[in-house]
């Protein structure tokens, strides 16, 4: 996770320059950099202090918050999607072939990406529990960043917002079948791993 974010601060904003270049769409860097900074830099940072706020009070006053924060992490996941979808239910509904051409290719990328991640791990005998978040980190498409980004940009009724909001339509599910593959895939994961 911590390579993951590292890349993400530095890689996020030139690799958008580029591909926004490359259709013609001019962004400010300032505003590539303001979206890094807010929605990468500042949580990571909080959340690192916090965590090491909480493991020096003792392994267990940080187990014990993260058990008392999950049911609010999901609940405002869950919650996000509900507005984001609430903002686009008219535009998916009436444009459903332009929504197929935009999931058929993160679909498959997710799960090649995954599969490949997860195949890999075992190939080079990386415990069970390392391979499934490699699988997930993987295969992610960082499209909380891209929404979060999109819509600060473009607004929440753009089409910009509309392909972020399909990613993560398309995303989310396809994670969690992933976390089930991998979980019911543990035995034959570990027979390989040793082998």
């Amino acid at each position: 996770m911590a390579l993951n974010d590292t890349i993400m601060v530095f890689a996020f904003a030139p690799i958008v320059a580029l591909l926004l270049g490359l259709s013609s769409i001019i962004v400010p860097w300032d505003t590539l950099i303001t979206s890094v900074v807010l929605y990468i830099v500042i949580p990571v940072v909080i959340a690192q202090l916090w965590r090491k706020a909480l493991l020096a009070k003792g392994q267990a006053t940080f187990d014990a918050t993260l058990a008392r924060i999950g049911p609010w992490s999901i609940t405002a996941l869950l919650a996000t999607l509900v507005l984001l979808f609430g903002f686009q239910g008219e535009a998916i509904l009436k444009q459903p072939l332009v929504i197929a051409m935009l999931a058929v290719p993160i679909l498959i990328q997710v799960l090649f990406n995954s599969g490949l991640a997860y195949w890999l791990n075992r190939r080079l005998g990386e415990s069970h529990s390392v391979a499934c978040p490699s699988a997930l980190i993987g295969a992610s498409n960082f499209f909380e960043l891209a929404v979060a980004a999109a819509i600060s940009l473009f607004g929440f009724e753009s089409g910009a917002a509309l392909a972020t909001v399909v990613g993560v339509l398309i995303e989310v599910p396809v994670m969690l079948l992933v976390v089930r593959f991998v979980n019911q895939s543990k035995l034959w994961y570990e027979a390989g791993a040793r082998g």
